[in-house]
C-alpha cells in the first residue's frame, strides 16, 4: 500500500503523522489548528500533496465501556470529508487511550504545543499498521 497519513481528530486541533506499510512504522509530523472548529483544509491539502499517501487512518474515539464518545460522529465526518475531498481510502481505528500513551512517550517534551496530538496520530497509525495490515 505504501505511504499513509494518520490523523488524531479534535475540534480544535488535529495531530498528523506519516507512516509506511513496508516498515509498519510512523513518525509524528505536525499538529494543525482548526479554524472555528473546522479543519484547516488548505494545510491538510498541502500535506496530502507533499506526502502523496495511498490512504489515511483516522482515530475514532471510544469510551472505556466500548461506546463511542460524543466527538466520534465528528471524527467519522472528518474521515468522510478526507475521502470525498481527496479521493483517499480512509480507515478508522480505535484511538482509546492514545493521548494518555502519547503523553507517557513524550514526558517533558509533551508540553510543546501540539506534540501530544502529533504523537497520538503516530500511535493511531501504528495501531492500524500492526492490527490491520
Amino acid at each position: 500500500m505504501g505511504t499513509l497519513l494518520g490523523f488524531d481528530f479534535g475540534p480544535r486541533k488535529i495531530g498528523v503523522a506519516v507512516g509506511q506499510t513496508i516498515t509498519r512504522s510512523a513518525t509524528p509530523l505536525t499538529t494543525l489548528r482548526s479554524r472555528g472548529e473546522r479543519p484547516d483544509w488548505p494545510a491538510i491539502e498541502r500535506l496530502i500533496r507533499e506526502w502523496r499517501p495511498n490512504a489515511a487512518v483516522v482515530g475514532l474515539p471510544y469510551n472505556m465501556d466500548d461506546s463511542e464518545t460524543a466527538i466520534a460522529p465528528r471524527a467519522r465526518r472528518f474521515a468522510r470529508q478526507i475521502e470525498g475531498r481527496f479521493g483517499l481510502p480512509v480507515h478508522l481505528v480505535d484511538e482509546r487511550l492514545t493521548t494518555l500513551e502519547a503523553r507517557g512517550h513524550l514526558g517533558r517534551q509533551g508540553s510543546a504545543p501540539g506534540a501530544v496530538d502529533a504523537m497520538a496520530a503516530k500511535l493511531i497509525l501504528e495501531t492500524w499498521l500492526s492490527e490491520c495490515h
